[in-house]
């Protein structure tokens, strides 16, 4: 069914939010609380009903339920304040108030004569075909068909995705599968498969990548966890491939990319995006530039690529290897903005947003921004450490370890967890724990090379426990992949009037001294 209001669609079949043609990211219960509120448009519904409707009976405290009311609200651009569409009635419940068409989605069969009409399939276009229940217990098979279905609502909250329908996708479950096949059926350029076992107390589940076209395995992963509580053991599985599956297919797209003969403006930004996955070193920065900059060149409103360009000019600017640390920013800002204005719901667009923020100063603005994101997808493990980057410059730094470490569990091998690890690392040396900062930037180091501040912050902590001969090799590390960075230039870029966090910097310039870091 397709519901319409104001300038939005609720698809069921395929659990998709659209405003105009741009999916909005929602989380599932997100969805089935908004798909339960229009159904129910006639009438009040209480807590109790939501609970039976939305949750299947399992208890929701009161701060949960206004947490999913809030983030539906956001997602469709509604509020507490105006209630414009999702209105509260106090001590009775909650009522859709909006404007609805009803109308029902074409076939299947329809639909797919329309996607193979097609010369090829689309971007990052993909089938989360049925899990496989190894576990001989057919009582098992609502877990593993939950998983399919979760997985394959949350892959279409990747940004330019087309991800077919699960009604389309279980014509297939059961059967022995040919990928190839399948992708010429479907039109899709990837396939994702796996497997679910509980045995022993113990839930094991293998996922696979497939390139349709070629049938060649892109990438593979295995998870093996005690069964404590099957719904929440699902949630933290989703979000795991989710978060990784959203690089894997990136990376995918940019290889194609590089074998086209003449890219457009998303070949481009595929390929720009895969620099700068590869690290923050001078190289990948600059070519991860070049390539959004062309892109924009082809198509000046490739929202995508205006993000990409913000996060290299944040990037640049806090790498502090330039005096035009400031005019970046400011160039960083405008883009992020410019991509709102365009796609308010962007959540990668909230997050440039945000990380420019608390790099001048703002970082309570920055936070909010930060936790918009996750409003729009709970599971946005980057916005997570976002946020823990946020309390270390508000002086917080305390805080910022737990914030990794939630951001690490939704997606421990993650393409950016090396600058997470790094962020606990500096957030560390501001408190004195220079030990454990070596520690976590060690971690850091070793999980990507073209890190130059990870080097340059272990070079600090180093020198700081005394361990000079080390602080030396790992200064050199840094200033060969970050030539340009000197103390005068770290110094002159902070943005920042908190005094706790001053006084880290100044510790982490004690240590640079030490590490023989030039002065500049």
């Amino acid at each position: 069914m397709l519901y319409s209001f104001s300038d939005f669609t609720l698809d069921t079949e395929r659990r998709e939010l659209r405003q105009g043609a741009e999916i909005i990211s929602v989380a599932p219960q997100v969805f089935d609380l908004l798909n339960y509120l229009i159904r129910n448009r006639e009438r009040v519904v209480s807590k109790d009903d939501l609970t039976a409707g939305v949750w299947n009976g399992r208890i929701v405290s009161d701060a949960a339920l206004t947490t999913r009311i809030n983030a539906a609200r956001s997602a469709i651009g509604d509020t507490g304040e105006r209630q414009h569409l999702i209105k509260t009635l106090q001590r009775k419940g909650f009522r859709f108030v909006g404007a609805v068409q009803e109308a029902r989605r074409p076939s299947n069969e329809a639909v797919r004569a329309v996607e193979r009409a097609g010369d090829t399939p689309p971007r990052l276009s993909i089938v989360v075909l049925p899990f496989t229940n190894l576990s001989g217990d057919r009582e098992q098979d609502y877990f593993t068909d939950s998983v399919t279905d979760s997985l394959t609502t949350d892959l279409s909250r990747i940004s330019g995705s087309f991800v077919i329908a699960r009604n389309s996708a279980v014509s297939y479950k059961g059967k022995a599968v040919d990928v190839r096949r399948v992708g010429r059926e479907l039109n899709v350029r990837y396939v994702l498969e796996g497997s679910v076992q509980c045995s022993g107390g113990r839930l094991r589940m293998n996922v696979q990548l497939i390139d349709a076209e070629s049938g060649r395995h892109l990438w593979a992963e295995r998870f093996e966890k005690l069964v404590v509580d099957l719904f929440d053991m699902q949630d933290e599985i989703i979000a795991r491939l989710a978060n990784t599956l959203g690089a894997q297919l990136i990376e995918a797209e940019a290889q194609r990319a590089e074998r086209t003969l003449h890219p457009d403006s998303m070949d481009l930004y595929f390929q720009g995006r895969a620099w700068l996955m590869k690290g923050f070193s001078l190289e990948c920065v600059t070519k991860a530039r070049s390539f959004f900059e062309r892109s924009l060149e082809f198509d000046p409103g490739n929202v995508e690529a205006m993000i990409g360009v913000a996060s290299v000019d944040t990037a640049v600017a806090t790498s502090f290897t330039t005096d035009d640390g400031p005019a970046r920013l400011a160039a960083a800002e405008a883009m992020a903005n410019r991509a709102l204005s365009i796609r308010p719901n962007r959540t990668s667009a909230h997050l440039a947003l945000g990380y420019v923020q608390i790099f001048t100063n703002r970082a309570a603005q920055g936070i909010r921004e930060f936790e918009h994101a996750l409003a729009l997808d709970s599971n946005r493990a980057n916005a997570h450490a976002a946020l823990g980057l946020a309390k270390f410059c508000m002086g917080r730094a305390a805080e910022t370890e737990g914030h990794i470490r939630e951001a690490l569990r939704l997606s421990p091998r993650d393409v950016e967890a090396y600058q997470w690890t790094c962020y606990v690392g500096v957030a560390k040396l501001q408190l004195g724990s220079d030990l454990e900062a070596v520690s976590w930037l060690r971690r850091s180091t070793e999980a990507n090379r073209n890190f130059p501040l990870a080097h340059l912050s272990l070079a600090a902590a180093l020198g700081l426990t005394g361990a000079l001969d080390e602080a030396r090799n790992a200064a050199r590390t840094g200033l060969v992949l970050s030539s340009g960075f000197t103390i005068r230039r770290f110094l002159a870029a902070q943005q920042n009037d908190n005094p706790i966090y001053l006084a880290g910097v100044e510790r982490a310039c004690e240590g640079f001294r030490l590490a023989g870091v030039p002065e500049g």
